[in-house]
């Protein structure tokens, strides 16, 4: 019996991570891991060109980490517009990604638990809508249905089938039309001194 016990607790210890919110220190190893796991071609993403030159909303950038603290799992939020109504109010939304997991830890339920502490958390702040690009059969178990993002569109090209939406708030969404326009904070670029 103790060796059954003693392999459950290495089972366990192994397979142990945390979520937790990003940090500073963090972007060398997140940008690291997005780059194995999204591939070279990442950054031409139609999703990119919205995340480009933004700041994740607030408190909406996580990471899942092993036991020893290092960086298995990312996933960020960032605020949209999600089209406008028939009024012409501006729908807000987040836009999810990229979600990604370290290919020596898939399989642990990483991912699965960095969407549902994204999506709680973004429900925690008030946040009506997220919208996403990915594969239908993995973030439906999460709520997310092509069904609600229908009417709106991508800047660029992009697979309808694989726009994906989950309502935080019962008909967040309805009437919503259009192309997603990012409106999150801007990225603090530092000021370049000009040479005399």
């Amino acid at each position: 019996m103790a060796a059954v016990l003693d392999s459950v607790r290495a089972f366990f210890a192994q397979n142990a991570f945390t979520i937790d919110m990003e940090n500073a220190g963090d972007v060398v190893a997140r940008e690291n891991l997005l780059d194995r796991a999204m591939g070279p071609n990442r950054r031409r993403k139609s999703s990119e060109t919205l995340r480009r030159g933004r700041v994740p909303a607030e408190g909406l950038a996580l990471v899942a980490r092993d036991p020893d603290g290092h960086v298995i799992g990312t996933v960020r939020l960032w605020n949209v517009e999600a089209g406008v109504t028939r009024d012409g109010a501006a729908v807000d939304a987040l836009l999810l990604g990229p979600l990604a997991v370290d290919g020596a830890h898939e399989g642990k339920g990483i991912g699965a638990a960095l969407m549902r502490a994204a999506i709680g958390e973004a429900k925690t702040r008030g946040h009506g809508a997220i919208l996403l690009v990915g594969d239908a059969p993995y973030y439906e178990r999460f709520g997310f249905f092509a069904e609600k993002a229908r009417h709106l569109v991508m800047p660029g090209p992009f697979e309808r089938n694989r726009f994906l939406a989950l309502e935080l708030k019962d008909g967040w969404l309805n009437g919503a039309a259009g192309m997603l326009v990012a409106n999150g904070r801007k990225l603090a670029m530092p000021k370049l001194r000009r040479a005399a």
